[in-house]
């Protein structure tokens, strides 16, 4: 299984500020349909985040 299965697996409660106009995206792109939750939203932007900044990095280096 790989990183992101497996942080798909088992899940933590995180709590956090966001500016409005970052919660206000997050509705919008809820209501359109493009995703389920706002908590969704955030999960594909941090593995998205994850994935270019630290997963890609780390396989380069090897």
């Amino acid at each position: 299984m790989s990183m992101a299965g497996a942080a798909v697996a088992r899940m933590r409660l995180v709590k956090g500020k966001l500016p409005e106009i970052y919660g206000e995206g997050l509705d919008e792109l809820v209501k359109i349909g493009r995703y389920s939750s706002r908590s969704e939203v955030i999960r594909v932007a941090i593995r998205d985040l994850l994935k270019k900044e630290l997963w890609i990095r780390e396989s380069e280096l090897r």
